[in-house]
Formats: structure tokens, sequence, C-alpha cells
């Protein structure tokens, strides 16, 4: 059963379920920088230099800049390499631009939703939460055992959460191993 968890519940989750599982998680690879917003502490991480080239080129810096709060599930330069041939540089013309934008923001949810509180919506969910995105899309969480989360796209796709709770001034980043894809 899949159920729907709107950004605003994610606190009130917490409080009521202290005792749910975090999710398992790396350490970021460098220290965190509270005061920086999330644009700030993507581009002073190496592994995001593809994403934070891709948010200047869609235009959308100043918004993930702005005043949130925003969970983003944001892909390392890993994951954009394992994309064929020749899409990130297409994707990041000046012509691409809304079609970029699609893509970054529907790796972004409206909220603060750390890796407890959607670790929690999903034992609540039963096993999974379905969450909006920004784009308007939907992603879904799902519980993958042993403390670990993963989510599923909407074209089907998995990706694994592979760090946690990298913190920002005005958001949260979990770090996935992929780059998801929105419906039409």
């Amino acid at each position: 059963m899949t159920r729907r968890f709107p950004a605003f519940a994610a606190a009130a989750l917490a409080v009521v379920l202290a005792a749910a599982p975090a999710v398992a998680h790396e350490r970021p690879s460098r220290p965190q920088a509270a005061a920086a917003t999330l644009v700030g502490v993507a581009s002073a991480a190496p592994q995001f230099s593809t994403l934070t080239a891709a948010v200047g080129a869609a235009g959308l810096a100043d918004t993930l800049a702005g005043a949130g709060p925003f969970t983003v599930f944001a892909p390392t330069d890993d994951a954009f390499a394992a994309l064929p041939a020749g899409t990130v540089e297409r994707l990041t013309q000046p012509g691409q631009r809304r079609t970029l934008a699609r893509i970054l923001t529907y790796h972004v949810v409206p909220g603060r939703i750390s890796a407890r509180d959607l670790a929690t919506a999903v034992r609540v969910g039963g096993g999974s939460a379905e969450l909006t995105t920004v784009q308007g899309g939907r992603i879904t969480a799902e519980d993958a055992g042993r403390g670990r989360l993963r989510l599923t796209d909407s074209q089907g796709e998995t990706f694994w959460i592979t760090a946690t709770d990298i913190g920002a001034s005005n958001g949260v980043i979990h770090v996935i191993d992929g780059v998801m894809t929105p419906g039409h």
C-alpha cells in the first residue's frame, strides 16, 4: 500500500513515532555547512559538480538558494555520468532549459524531510510513502530492508539513497545513485 506523504506531515510523524529506525547512511565526504544554502552546500561538494552546473543552466540557483525549506534528492556526478552519452551536454544547452528544470525540480520536495521522517512515513505507510515533488510529479520511497530506503520514479526506475541528512540553512540533501525521470 502506498500512502501519500505531504511535506508538512514529516515533523508530526517524527514526533509521534520517534522510535522509528533511521535510514542507514554514509557520512558526507565533506564537513556540513549549516549556514550555507542548498546551492552553497552542493557547490562545496566535489561529488555534486554536475548537479551544480545543471542547476545553474536551468536557472534554478536563486530558487534553491531561497528560503525553502526543500528536501533535495541529489544525484552525484557518477549518477549523471551513467546517463547515455551526450545527455548532460544536450540538457544543459539553452534551448533545453525548461526540460532540464523539469527534471531537476522532480528531485526536490517541499519541506525539510529528514531520513528519520522519511523512514517513519514509510513505516506508517506499510512499507512505502508517496512524495509530491516541486515539479508536481510523484516519487515513492520504499523500505528496502536493513534500514535502507529506495526511491521509485514515475518511470518505475529505482534508486538507492546512499547518504542522508546533509544539512543546509534552507533544507536537507539526501544523496541518490541515479537521475530520476518525471512522467510526461
